[in-house]
């Protein structure tokens, strides 16, 4: 009897599968295009956004650069803590490291992000 509900509940998953379901190989193009978008942040440079502190310029692309530039594990604490408005404990523990860790990688991030705007121009 159970061997019997188990079939059907199968069976019944297959048939909402082949109703409800499309391969990608059935789709059309234009179903395709669907599935996907494309960023196009930075395409044209000219246009790009720019902010000015301090009399000096930085556009987003410099400023996306930079932190690229730092290595993963400061970046990580830059981002969050800028970015995602997380608090160096928050931080420690989502990374599982000290407290003083994530503040020493956030602050001597400062310096790296300076050097590489300047040398940047």
């Amino acid at each position: 009897m159970a061997h019997d509900k188990g079939l059907c509940a199968l069976v019944k998953r297959c048939k909402y599968r082949k109703k409800h379901e499309v391969t990608f190989s059935d789709l059309s193009p234009q179903e395709e295009n669907q599935l996907y978008t494309c960023d196009k942040y930075f395409v044209n440079d000219e246009a790009e956004k720019s902010f000015f502190v301090a009399g000096k310029e930085i556009t987003a692309k410099q400023l996306a650069d930079a932190l690229h530039s730092l290595p993963e594990e400061k970046r990580q604490a830059v981002l969050l803590y800028y970015f995602f408005d997380m608090k160096d404990a928050e931080i420690a523990e989502l990374m599982k490291i000290p407290r003083s860790t994530v503040q020493f990688r956030r602050t001597s991030s400062f310096e790296l992000l300076k050097r590489f705007l300047e040398e940047s121009r």
